[in-house]
């Protein structure tokens, strides 16, 4: 493997959508080849599983990605899928397999506006401490939650929380191209 982990099996987890091919999740794919959680590589119908998500179905595909990983794993979990992480972290037997986990841009699910979303089933946010070392990142103008937020989220979870400053939803809008400076985060799960 190359990059900052040689000894870790990372595993990228989208969030609601998938990630498109200018996300740095994608980017991060083709570069490191490090495999992607869910859909159809998962056994789930590819439309369904992302655009109509089922916390179930999520938290089944990680669980068994996470079970037949090879060596120590890292997750790195994008939007909805950092609350994919939390629920998974509360129930499965695996954690200890987890070295670490780099939560990036947590939307705020919970806002009125998201009442109708096809992703309700992610509520409530577990508010328990994640049995392994995390990061959550946010920005200051995120649409889908805001930082303060965010930084709420990491205090429950007791991930180390970094503010990122003027950079969205931290996705393919936010134009970071294969985004090196949060590559480089991995290496604090040595």
């Amino acid at each position: 493997m190359s990059g900052p982990l040689a000894n870790a099996q990372v595993l990228l987890l989208p969030g609601w959508e998938n990630s498109g091919p200018k996300h740095w999740q994608s980017r991060w794919a083709f570069l490191y080849n490090y495999p992607r959680v869910g859909g159809a590589a998962a056994g789930f119908d590819e439309q369904a599983y992302w655009f109509a998500p089922k916390l179930i179905d999520w938290i089944t595909a990680l669980e068994g990605a996470v079970a037949a990983a090879s060596a120590p794993v890292v997750l790195v979990a994008h939007s909805l899928a950092c609350h994919q992480v939390a629920h998974w972290a509360r129930q499965t037997a695996h954690a200890g397999k987890v070295k670490g986990a780099l939560l990036v841009a947590p939307p705020d699910i919970e806002m009125p506006r998201w009442d109708q979303a096809p992703f309700v089933s992610f509520r409530p946010i577990p508010r328990q401490r994640l049995p392994f070392a995390s990061i959550v990142l946010a920005a200051t103008n995120d649409p889908f939650g805001s930082q303060i937020r965010a930084r709420d989220m990491a205090a429950d979870w007791g991930s180390q929380f970094i503010g990122v400053g003027l950079m969205g939803h931290i996705n393919s809008d936010s134009g970071l191209g294969d985004w090196a400076a949060g590559h480089e985060l991995l290496a604090q799960f040595k």
